[in-house]
């Protein structure tokens, strides 16, 4: 399977975010990538990370997401589509997932938010899923989730996820190591691909990258630079057997 990460700008505006899913969406599908997954919320940008965002439009945001799934069908790429989304509970992040016919099949909420994103309004998602893309079962994590919630990961695997991917935001860091470590621990301690996807960024605390089910990173971004990474993987290397052989009824 080949995927496409979408290392891009922070966009200035919901317009902006459109035509970078454009242009990465495009470039995808002309190195032959069958999926992009885009950083956390790239439409229309992430609120109280330093850059303005305008304010959230339901209507607009519908329209945007029709737009994606018309290009995915365009392009025969699946997607996966970080955005705002609000419905009766109130405003959340999530990820969209689109397939390459042009099909919205669901998406995941970002269920653990950060502290510092409370004061923004944006409200925890319930429940986890599990997406399937050309036969490959694939678990979405967002940002905050996979780096400090790891039950986030390790529930996909579990279910027989080869892949999660990981849309986040990471900016100017104290300490990257923790990030690239911890990219490294959600593949290996669960024996599956983790894909982890950032904005490009002046000061980047964490590159985007695809980790192997070794914990090995076998891709990675330039720091810093708009890019869209396209990484080969063998699926059937994901066995996902220590996360089967977890045995949660030990922790009651």
């Amino acid at each position: 399977m080949r995927i496409g990460l979408a290392q891009a700008r922070f966009p200035s505006n919901l317009a902006d975010g459109l035509s970078i899913a454009a242009a990465m969406i495009e470039e995808g599908a002309k190195q032959g990538c069958e999926l992009v997954c885009f950083p956390e919320s790239v439409l229309p940008g992430l609120r109280g990370v330093g850059y303005d965002v305008e304010p959230y439009d339901h209507g607009r945001m519908r329209e945007a997401v029709e737009q994606v799934r018309a290009l995915a069908a365009e392009h025969g790429i699946a997607v996966i589509l970080p955005t705002e989304w609000e419905d009766e509970f109130g405003l959340h992040l999530v990820a969209f997932v689109i397939s390459a016919e042009g099909e919205v099949l669901g998406y995941q909420t970002k269920n653990q938010i950060d502290p510092d994103e409370d004061q923004f309004g944006y409200v925890p998602g319930d429940g986890r899923r599990l997406f399937e893309i050309g036969g490959v079962s694939l678990g979405i994590a967002i940002c905050h989730e996979g780096w400090r919630y790891p039950e986030t990961v390790r529930w996909a695997a579990a279910r027989g996820a080869s892949i999660v991917f990981h849309p986040m935001f990471n900016g100017e860091a104290n300490r990257p190591s923790f990030y690239t470590g911890a990219a490294s621990c959600r593949s290996e301690e669960n024996r599956i691909f983790f894909a982890t996807v950032n904005y490009a960024l002046p000061v980047q605390g964490c590159p985007s990258g695809i980790v192997s089910p070794s914990g090995e990173w076998i891709c990675a971004t330039e720091a810093g630079v708009e890019q869209l990474l396209a990484c080969e993987i063998d699926p059937a290397e994901a066995s996902g057997l220590l996360a089967r052989r977890f045995r949660p009824e030990l922790l009651r």
